[in-house]
């Protein structure tokens, strides 16, 4: 993958991949959403330390990059509920490894 050949390439293709997951919430936000369906509030509560604000301004870039939907119900008051569209399960791959790096990181470092 990462060869001097195609290094112009994989280097966009990275850098487009960091621009749509940059940042410590919008990974944590997608691992949320992949239990199902949720409203700003259960999202904000199961990331928590996360501001109302940059939550808001999170699900924004991950609706324009088409990682997730939001879904505004007809109901009084309106109901908005977001989820994980097809595009944005392809992460999933992505969390496992994550995840694995992250507990082999962490008993390197801290010795857990």
């Amino acid at each position: 993958m990462l060869t001097r050949e195609g290094c112009p390439h994989n280097v966009l293709a990275i850098k487009d991949a960091l621009d749509a997951l940059e940042g410590k919430w919008k990974l944590l936000i997608m691992l949320s959403l992949s239990t199902g369906n949720k409203r700003f509030k259960q999202i904000s509560k199961e990331v928590g330390g996360i501001t109302d604000k940059t939550l808001s301004k999170e699900l924004k870039t991950l609706e324009a990059n088409k990682l997730i939907k939001r879904e505004v119900h007809n109901t009084f008051p309106p109901t908005v509920e977001y989820s994980i569209t097809q595009h944005g399960t392809s992460i999933e791959k992505v969390l496992d490894s994550l995840f694995n790096w992250g507990v082999e990181h962490r008993k390197q470092v801290i010795g857990k």
